[in-house]
């Protein structure tokens, strides 16, 4: 598990990296293309998808990326574990300039999200989990490594990352954080429905995976997302929710998610504390 944590954490940062060589160059075109759902794909899309696969194809388990070929569910449900990549996470916040978008990487096993690595290039932000000093499962740690090279060794970075949730000031107010490009009225419900139970309700917007991993820090509340997902958006950051002692939860059924389904799209669901 520490080989693959390891290349995990490289992966990311050296992606991030790449993402940002193009998201600074002032003269560089984003070779904007149109796929299937319309959704946006960049070039920092596909470059930050080679260089994860660089270090994840060595380690012999199988990669479900978003830019990667999707393989008929005949063929993935005989994998045990796999390895679940969106290379470069919140494309439409990437293309606004904004800086809100992150490169997630997870290793799932047996349909649950156990490794979990987020990195977000612009501000040097990465979480991830590890194993726990107490050897009974996992923890989550978050760490501010500038998106520059060299990178410090995966083992500098894990003595100076911080446990979550972090150490805060109790607040007097319940944080929502919601999805800065898919706002929708279940959303709006869900806001209603907290303000009734809460004296104080605060809602703050935020794109990619970076939202899960403010509730993991205990930055905000509850994550409702009541719109469109792949599993790829969500592994990492679910990984290091569960990790912080968080939930992830299909909205309806109130069940963890379950990953490397015949159907990739998410269901509705919950993060909360």
């Amino acid at each position: 598990m520490k080989k693959i944590q390891t290349q995990a954490l490289t992966a990311a940062l050296e992606a991030g990296r790449d993402i940002l060589d193009i998201y600074e160059n002032p003269g560089q075109d984003f070779g904007i293309e149109r796929k299937a759902d319309n959704s946006p794909l960049t070039l920092a899309d596909k470059a930050a998808h080679r260089r994860i696969m660089q270090y994840l194809e060595p380690t012999g388990i199988p990669v479900l990326s978003e830019e990667g070929k999707h393989l008929p569910y005949e063929e993935r449900q005989q994998w045990k574990e796999l390895w679940i990549v969106d290379p470069l996470d919140g494309t439409k916040e990437f293309i606004k300039k904004n800086g809100e978008f992150t490169v997630n990487i997870a290793l799932a096993r047996e349909g649950k999200p156990l490794l979990g690595v987020v990195y977000v290039p612009v501000k040097g932000d990465l979480y991830f989990t590890f194993p726990s000093p107490t050897g009974e499962g996992l923890c989550a740690r978050k760490v501010n490594v500038p998106c520059m090279r060299p990178f410090p060794t995966p083992e500098e970075i894990i003595a100076t990352a911080q446990p979550l949730p972090l150490l805060q000031q109790e607040r007097d107010e319940f944080v929502i954080v919601a999805s800065r490009s898919h706002m929708s009225p279940e959303t709006e419900e869900y806001v209603q429905l907290m303000r009734g139970r809460h004296e104080r309700v605060k809602l703050i917007s935020s794109g990619s995976s970076i939202k899960i991993c403010l509730v993991a820090e205990g930055a905000a509340d509850a994550y409702p997302r009541y719109a469109p997902t792949m599993e790829w958006d969500t592994a990492a950051g679910d990984a290091i929710a569960r990790a912080a002692g968080c939930t992830v939860v299909d909205a309806d059924t109130r069940l963890p998610l379950q990953y490397n389904k015949e159907d990739l799209h998410n269901p509705w669901f919950l993060v909360e504390r």
